[in-house]
């Protein structure tokens, strides 16, 4: 059978298991457009409004399915904009797949219209960057690209796709079937030299996170937790990697990081450091531990070698997929219980916050949606102060889950839940939106309607951008410039996308609203009426300009 190029790939991704794809129409991949005419219901085209919202997208939906997202955009301006998706992906270590089109290859360095070298480009923001320069090469470096984006510290991966390669036709057999490769396992030897140092610790702690986790995995981890009696950290924005009802759930290690966490990570003698990178984030700034050699001593696990040892010296390296290792590692004796009680009641303790000098109190809300939003839940978010709510206020049970960018790019939230939603239309999406983060990707509003795919998003409206206005009152206090913003209608906006939408003015009015919202059949804005003063739960927006001015003075 003759094939053109753009069949030969999409017959090879659907082949892989590839389910949906998202993105922007291109000239300059006619051909892939044209043999997706005939996937509906296989191999499913979201068609986005911007390419970086379909490359959150696709970034969401390797965070959350564990397959490569894939986001097909046309060449230049579309895979630029495509680019702050690509870095998310990279920071997340989620899978994922850009195909993007490129000039024909009797073009190629001439600076044609919209050219660009995309391994020079995206070299160093994702895993891996080819150009397929032979039809006959499709399938060896989709099956590649595949692999690379999956495998180790998972990632995205860039195929650039000359025009008349994508028309050429061939004989080449696409890929039969999906790669199954297993994830590495340790080795027994070292597990046992784990277990002997965290049996001889005074204080451990397991810091978790990454998103390449089975449900097996997960409680298999968690038994040995609590058979342990060890004290568990997420790193930054994976809450979702163990249950946070869980007695040796203690918070995550992020931005914002509550205090008792901060002596939890600096006191520990031993960290389980299982499937992490050790950001900036979950370190604070690296200051919590020493680099390069920690007074910590590290049991680093990770499936890529590539990471062990990149910033920290470990004292034992195993590299190990996560779940294998959860489910290979034994318990080691229990005599923590002290130790784990105070990270515990720091962690239930850090729900308390005063009430917020706000027409809507975001600490009453967030007890609310405790209350009911369901155990499978899906919360999104992109950037902003805003996120300390569903971030520090939330409890996510085994089967909930958190999509929330590692690279802090605001706009992630929206596109994220449509992804969450194209891929499971049945579960409760929740979307929390600053208004300067929602303002960066409101258009896909548009593809939520026309994929059917409309989750809540809760739009917490303060007419700044308040995670600037924070640093700016800290270090300028009292002079506020580039951080007040003119905000559009934004519940006449939603309802022009086809969403129920509302705005709620106080407290009080919450609850019903929310109800509103959960039984619409077209998704759902609430419009938050949420004031600056309350940028962060325990302290004002004026508080922090007194006590900038006050440490001025007294310099």
């Amino acid at each position: 059978m003759t094939r053109n190029g753009g069949q030969l790939l999409v017959d090879c991704l659907m082949a892989l298991g590839a389910t949906k794809s998202f993105g922007i129409p291109g000239e300059s991949y006619l051909a892939v457009l044209d043999a997706l005419h005939d996937t509906a219901g296989r191999l499913d085209f979201v068609l986005c409004r911007n390419e970086g919202g379909a490359a959150f997208m696709a970034a969401a939906h390797g965070k959350l399915t564990g397959q490569p997202g894939i986001c097909l955009v046309t060449r230049g301006p579309g895979v630029t904009n495509a680019s702050i998706g690509i870095h998310t992906a990279m920071q997340d270590s989620a899978p994922m797949l850009v195909f993007v089109g490129q000039v024909g290859t009797d073009m190629r360095g001439r600076e044609a219209f919209q050219e660009i070298d995309y391994r020079a480009v995206f070299g160093s923001m994702a895993k891996w960057a080819v150009e397929i320069d032979e039809i006959d090469r499709i399938p060896e470096l989709v099956g590649r690209a595949w692999r690379t984006a999956i495998s180790g510290r998972p990632g995205p991966v860039v195929v650039a796709l000359p025009e008349d390669m994508l028309t050429d036709i061939t004989d080449a057999e696409p890929l039969p079937g999906p790669i199954v490769a297993a994830e590495p396992a340790p080795d027994p030897e070292m597990l046992e030299e784990a277990r002997g140092l965290l049996a001889a610790a005074e204080r451990p702690l397991i810091l978790i996170g990454g998103c390449n986790w089975s449900a097996a995995g997960r409680a298999a981890m968690q038994d040995f937790a609590e058979q342990s009696q060890i004290p568990v950290v997420a790193a930054f924005r994976f809450h979702d990697c163990f249950d946070n009802h869980a007695p040796v759930y203690c918070g995550e290690a992020g931005v914002g990081m509550p205090p008792h966490v901060r002596k939890l990570v600096a006191d520990a003698d031993v960290i389980l450091a299982v499937n992490i990178r050790f950001g900036e984030m979950t370190t604070d700034a690296y200051s919590l531990l020493s680099v390069p050699l920690p007074a910590q001593r590290i049991i680093h696990v990770h499936g890529s070698d590539a990471e062990i040892g990149k910033i920290y010296q470990p004292a034992i390296a195993i590299q190990s997929g996560p779940n294998n290792f959860a489910r290979a590692i034994r318990p080691v004796r229990d005599k923590w219980a002290g130790w784990l009680a105070q990270g515990r009641a720091g962690y239930d303790a850090s729900f308390e916050a005063p009430a917020q000098p706000s027409p809507v109190d975001m600490v009453a809300v967030m007890a609310h949606l405790r209350d009911v939003l369901p155990g499978d839940v899906i919360l999104t978010n992109g950037a902003g102060n805003f996120t300390v709510w569903p971030n520090k206020f939330f409890r996510f049970g085994a089967e909930a889950r958190l999509l929330a960018p590692q690279s802090g790019a605001m706009g992630y939230g929206l596109p994220a839940a449509i992804a969450a939603k194209v891929n499971f239309p049945e579960r409760c999406v929740v979307c929390f939106a600053g208004d300067g983060d929602f303002q960066m990707n409101l258009q896909e509003m548009a593809t939520a309607a026309q994929a059917d795919a409309q989750p809540i998003i809760l739009l917490l409206n303060n007419g700044i951008y308040g995670t600037i206005r924070a640093h700016q009152e800290r270090n300028y206090p009292g002079r506020v410039s580039g951080t007040t913003m003119d905000n559009p209608d934004f519940v006449a906006l939603a309802r022009a996308f086809g969403f129920h939408a509302e705005r709620v003015g106080n407290t009080a009015d919450f609850g019903a609203a929310f109800d509103r919202a959960l039984a619409s059949k077209t998704g759902a804005l609430l419009d938050l009426d949420i004031s600056p003063e309350a940028l962060t739960p325990r302290q004002t927006l004026s508080q922090m300009r007194e006590a900038a001015l006050a440490a001025k003075r007294e310099d």
